[in-house]
């Protein structure tokens, strides 16, 4: 039937759950897209990014007060987006907050920058935002003969570190061979592997330093690519690309993040202080070429993941901007136009172990899919206007056309419908598809165990979830949440059943939510393997006619979800975010960073 009219029983379940939440003496696991994903990612899943999207359910009883949101200094800002970083080496980050603090501590030969124009339904609160240069000041593009591609960057004259020393190309050739050199453990190393010998590298075949990406002199670094690539400019700005420092990293190893003393930066800001799981102070960076133009004189990144208490702290001023909100507040906020609500190009999904009984049957994945009524959880459990998720490539991102037709979505259609009708019809496939399995109306079929981090809107949509699964298909689902570290370490090494995931763009194309799947991939959470899927995505990769790379790609997520059923994408994500009165300046791009260095009053 339609979840909606199962609205009041899962409601009354939930009640339920939080009654006995309510009598337990242990406290609640706190976290955060994807994301972005935010997903958000983050928010961040989400986060494509990694989404964190994270808040708990504790209660605070001060948090719902109407207090008008405090005015800002005008001179320092202070900033929620989630918790503490799992890490804050640009390399290894995969998180949509992690990055969006990468990207005001570090710029790559490309960044995003404001283009003052707002962002529709924002209320003049944030402008859309553009690529352009960053720490190079121009490139040349040559087609080779080969069919290659080679961009020769010239960086900006006297650009320097945040200890005064010059940033070299030397600096940016050393992280691009440190990301794709095995033993660096970079989850993004497969981002690297348009460039020439980057493959061959990444399968041990090849050293790091054969990367056709090298410094020609101090102020010109030279990439050549196994061919032309439409999304390169943002590859250029995405913090993995960041140039980091060798003679801080090999002096101090992994702990070179942790002091300010240490954490070399290029970008508007440098790191002040960071009080572990409390807030990372971010300073002005006098040594940046444009350091007269910056905004605020600090940024403050409160490391919380209690969505009441980010409300309540926005309410009393401590905090003048943050991204999530209590659950149960979302509806009326959106209407009284406190929450803003922008566009976020990620997909809110379920991966399952495709490694493990009972989730290495694609007929289980597929029943399990086709339960789910996606209608029923964005508009009576998320209720911030996402969309239901009929395919994993999400709404927003370019096809062969780019932005001048229609979107990879569009032209790819639907793997399953969301009508009444065509639920009632979806569910009773999955019965079937289950029977089909071997466990007919669920009998014989093993408890099953749905992982989430720790997050009220992430435990109301698992509820929902749980209730599904069980009602449509006789099974029993148990749910189990971690603090958002711990939940990214269990879903990596794949000791789960079913989680939670979400995915952010790391820029707009559909490869950004496809290569992650290949086998091996530091982003595989679903452990899947494939060498017809692997094969699809490399001819896309060496596809040179735009068209013939998106029907490539298209074969590829039709394997992934028509075929083999990896995912249950469940919504194609939006962002909301609250921003103190006062405040100009803030720009957003649809990849989930929002970027303060620029904000006044």
């Amino acid at each position: 039937m339609k979840m909606k009219k199962l609205a009041a029983v899962i409601l009354t379940a939930a009640m339920g759950a939080s009654l006995l939440a309510g009598c337990s003496s242990n406290p609640a696991d706190n976290k955060n897209s994807e994301g972005t994903e935010q997903e958000t990612p983050s928010n961040q899943e989400e986060e494509g990014t990694e989404g964190t999207e994270g808040t708990s359910d504790t209660d605070d009883t001060n948090a719902n007060e109407e207090t008008p949101a405090v005015s800002w200094d005008g001179k320092n800002i202070t900033v929620n987006v989630a918790s503490e970083p799992q890490t804050m080496d640009p390399a290894l980050n995969t998180a949509v907050d992690g990055g969006m603090m990468a990207l005001h501590l570090f710029e790559g030969l490309m960044k995003w920058e404001d283009t003052g124009s707002e962002v529709e339904g924002t209320d003049g609160t944030a402008n859309s935002a553009q690529i352009t240069y960053g720490q190079a000041e121009s490139y040349e593009k040559v087609a080779n003969e080969d069919g290659t591609v080679t961009y020769t960057f010239k960086l900006r004259d006297g650009i320097k570190w945040s200890d005064g020393q010059p940033v070299t190309a030397g600096d940016f050739e050393y992280a691009w061979k440190r990301l794709v050199t095995p033993d660096t453990g970079a989850d993004y190393s497969y981002m690297l592997d348009c460039v020439v010998n980057a493959n061959e590298i990444l399968k041990g075949e090849l050293d790091p330093s054969e990367l056709a990406a090298k410094a020609i002199d101090d102020t010109t670094f030279e990439v050549t690519l196994t061919t032309d690539l439409p999304y390169f400019e943002e590859l250029c700005a995405f913090p993995a690309m960041m140039p980091v420092r060798q003679d801080t990293i090999e002096a101090n190893g992994d702990q070179w993040t942790f002091e300010p003393s240490t954490y070399i930066s290029n970008g508007a800001y440098k790191l002040q202080t960071w009080n572990h799981n409390s807030e990372i102070i971010m300073e002005k960076n006098d040594q940046y070429y444009n350091y007269a133009n910056l905004g605020p004189d600090t940024i403050t990144w409160k490391l919380m993941d209690d969505a009441n208490a980010m409300l309540s702290g926005y309410n009393s001023g401590e905090l003048n901007f943050i991204e999530n909100v209590p659950q149960a507040e979302i509806a009326n906020m959106i209407a009284s136009g406190d929450l803003k609500i922008v566009d976020y190009i990620g997909t809110y999904y379920v991966c399952y172990q495709t490694q493990k009984a009972p989730f290495d049957n694609p007929l289980v994945r597929q029943a399990f899919t086709l339960a789910v009524d996606r209608t029923y959880i964005v508009n009576q459990v998320t209720q911030s206007g996402q969309v239901e998720a009929n395919g994993f490539v999400p709404a927003g991102v370019y096809d062969a056309e780019g932005a001048a037709g229609d979107d990879f979505r569009t032209v790819g259609g639907a793997y399953y419908a969301e009508t009444d009708a065509d639920y009632e019809a979806n569910c009773e496939k999955a019965k079937e598809l289950l029977a089909e399995a071997g466990y007919p109306n669920g009998e014989g079929f093993p408890v099953v165990e749905y992982l989430y981090n720790t997050d009220d809107n992430h435990k109301a949509v698992a509820e929902a979830l749980q209730f599904m699964w069980e009602d449509v298909l006789g099974v029993t689902v148990t749910l189990n949440n971690q603090e958002w570290n711990t939940f990214l370490q269990t879903r990596k090494d794949g000791d789960y059943s079913i989680a939670r995931n979400g995915w952010i763009a790391d820029y707009n194309d559909p490869m950004s939510f496809l290569d992650m799947w290949l086998t091996g991939g530091g982003n595989n959470d679903a452990q899947y393997k494939s060498a017809e899927y692997d094969a699809l995505i490399q001819q896309a990769k060496a596809a040179t006619d735009p068209k013939e790379r998106a029907q490539l790609m298209h074969q590829a997520e039709d394997v992934l979800m028509g075929q083999d059923w990896v995912l249950n994408p469940l919504y194609f994500y939006t962002q909301k975010y609250m921003l103190s009165d006062g405040i100009q300046g803030m720009y957003y791009c649809p990849l989930g960073y929002f970027f303060f260095d620029s904000v006044h009053p």
